[in-house]
């Protein structure tokens, strides 16, 4: 980091798992940093909440592989696509719908 950014930029101490984390981010970025460490926070914890006895690592990558499932699903990655089964099952009704009008007006 150079002499003008680190002028340019603040540290802000988050709580992850309770345990305290000291960042460097541009004062635009505090926000969103603050947010993403609650959001962190919050899944991590989860995961423990659910696991057995499960070290901080193991959570954070559980947590890491979970959050990039879910952005990967968000970015209409095929592998990850999945059938909508309200759409299958409006689709089936269209279908069972259209076949009676078609039938009743013979």
């Amino acid at each position: 980091m150079s002499e003008a950014d680190k002028q340019d930029s603040m540290t802000v101490t988050v709580r992850i798992m309770s345990r305290e984390y000291t960042v460097t981010c541009p004062p635009d970025e505090h926000e969103g940093l603050v947010a993403s460490a609650d959001y962190l926070n919050e899944r991590m914890t989860a995961i423990r909440r659910r696991g057995k006895a499960l070290g901080a690592e193991r959570i954070a990558v559980m947590t890491a592989l979970n959050l990039a499932r879910e952005l990967l699903e968000l970015k209409g990655n095929p592998a990850l696509a999945r059938p909508d089964q309200d759409a299958i099952d409006r689709l089936q009704q269209m279908s069972a719908d259209i076949d009676q009008t078609l039938d009743s007006a013979d």
